[in-house]
């Protein structure tokens, strides 16, 4: 008779356990949820106050620099659009090489394939090895470019024209290279146009591709070529036409707010400038001819020209920094490194926007403090002590959350400073060197001294870029003379130039002097 009532007894409590065990777990649970609720309102918080700090921090420095002058958006440095009819790049040449972008797949499209393709043939080596093309003279080891290698390559290359019997060197190097006449005579043509400015899609930041760049180095090889057939043929005013074509080819990217577009604007300038010392070494350039190349040279300002890619390079880095935070850089555009902006957008995309600020921060700051501090355009000065310091920068030295976009981004700006005043000491060494032959054509010999070149052949005695001193130079035995800037190393090496230890070896322009000689006669 106890039986139902035990049964019952025991259903109870066990009903009674369940509910024990229930509300135990749903404490559990609550606590749980509490928890992670509190633990989720402090990250909330954390990115809430990290946002606001980054934030403020960034645009207090942006103000009161902006104060002072400096500008710091992407806008400022686009250059403005010109009409065709004054446009060196309007040309079907130029036209050639702007193209497509699929905003899905990433994908280009040329919008002339057969004209880009055509662009890409302007090589003085065609599709030839590099290892068995001939070389150029150099003004740095003082050798002459001899153009009996040069007619012997296109003679035994069917992609160039020749004649049947050999001509004279001259001769025969200028009728291969006539096969780039229909596009030099439109870029003659194009010329007489007072701006340059190409299509660049500046909207896609640092993925805009920028084809125009290899195209304006291959025709100023070109052109050296040329002009340096022209030369020994003794047709200097053709040799002077291409070089001064040459020279708008080195100035046409230089409104462009872009490193690359800086870098290979020296790289064309060092090119020829390498045909202006061949004809001094020569001596085929008269009176005229060297007024107006010395008047060229001396309005080319490399060191302002530095400084405006700095700011261009860094309104860059902020048009990327925005595009991160607004997650509108595609995460899919990646690269070969983890510098590429695709790449960055990945690793930020679940930061916080204060974390971009902050690098944001990091990289604008060593900008004006260091990277703009290693060339003062105003007083034709470079520090190389200043520039020594960008390959060391102590807010780089280690990896923070601060600091490391900055790292990724930052370019090896010191190898640039170099490039830069290395560039504008061979402009002003050039520069001078014109004054100097015509001295010598009015006088029959150089002068003993550089300040007899003032006030008629030069407005006042050249400095070097390095110290601030006048160039060194002094006539030598047989009858030249040595000019040069003491370099990079700020020592004055008495016109010693210091050669790599490759094979063959070349100049070593971080140490010795930067030196302007001619052959020994």
């Amino acid at each position: 008779m106890n039986a139902p009532a035990e049964e019952s007894s025991l259903a109870n409590r066990s009903w009674i356990l369940r509910f024990c065990r229930w509300l135990f777990s749903w404490r559990i649970l609550r606590r749980l949820l509490v928890a992670t609720a509190s633990v989720v309102t402090l990250i909330a918080l954390a990115y809430v106050e990290e946002n606001w700090r980054g934030k403020h921090a960034w645009e207090k420095f942006k103000r009161e620099w902006e104060a002072k002058g400096e500008r710091f958006d992407l806008a400022s440095f686009i250059p403005k659009p010109v009409p065709p009819e004054q446009n060196f790049f309007a040309t079907p040449f130029w036209d050639a090489l702007d193209y497509e972008r699929d905003p899905q797949t990433r994908q280009v499209t040329w919008k002339d394939t057969n004209g880009w393709r055509r662009t890409q043939q302007m090589d003085i080596y065609g599709p030839s090895p590099r290892k068995s093309v001939p070389s150029f003279g150099s003004l740095f080891k003082a050798e002459l470019t001899d153009l009996r290698d040069w007619q012997r390559f296109y003679r035994g290359n069917t992609n160039f024209p020749s004649t049947a019997q050999p001509q004279d060197p001259a001769r025969d190097v200028l009728l291969a290279l006539s096969k780039f006449e229909p596009a030099l005579a439109e870029l003659r043509e194009a010329n007489r146009r007072p701006y340059a400015h190409f299509p660049v899609h500046y909207g896609e930041g640092f993925d805009a591709l920028l084809p125009h760049l290899a195209a304006l180095k291959g025709l100023s090889q070109v052109l050296r070529l040329r002009s340096t057939a022209f030369l020994e043929a003794n047709q200097t005013a053709d040799a002077l036409n291409d070089i001064k074509l040459s020279l708008r080819l080195s100035q046409a990217s230089q409104s462009e707010p872009l490193l690359i577009s800086y870098l290979v604007q020296i790289a064309i300038d060092q090119i020829t400038v390498n045909s202006i010392w061949e004809g001094l070494a020569k001596q085929r350039w008269n009176e005229a001819q060297l007024a107006e190349l010395q008047k060229t040279l001396a309005s080319m300002d490399l060191l302002a020209d530095y400084l405006r890619a700095m700011r261009g390079e860094r309104a860059f880095s902020n048009d990327l920094m925005d595009k991160l935070r607004r997650g509108r850089y595609p995460a899919s555009a990646l690269g070969p490194d983890d510098s590429a902006p695709g790449n960055i957008a990945r690793t930020t995309a679940w930061a916080p926007s204060g974390f971009v600020y902050q690098n944001q921060l990091c990289i604008n700051r060593m900008h004006q403090e260091r990277t703009l501090q290693v060339i003062d355009a105003a007083k034709h000065r470079v520090y190389p002590e200043r520039a020594r310091e960008l390959d060391n920068i102590p807010e780089l030295r280690k990896t923070t959350p601060y600091n490391i976009l900055a790292r990724m981004l930052f370019p090896a700006l010191a190898k640039t400073a170099h490039k830069a005043s290395h560039a504008q000491a061979v402009l002003d060494l050039a520069t001078t060197a014109c004054a100097l032959e015509r001295y010598r054509l009015a006088h029959g010999q150089f002068p003993d001294a550089i300040e007899a070149l003032v006030p008629r052949f030069l407005a006042k005695a050249p400095i070097d870029v390095i110290n601030g001193e006048p160039l060194k130079y002094h006539r030598t035995a047989d009858g030249q003379f040595l000019l040069y800037s003491v370099g990079w190393n700020e020592k004055d090496d008495g016109g010693e130039v210091s050669l790599t230890k490759g094979k063959p070896p070349g100049p070593d322009f971080m140490r010795g002097d930067w030196v302007w000689r001619y052959p020994v006669k």
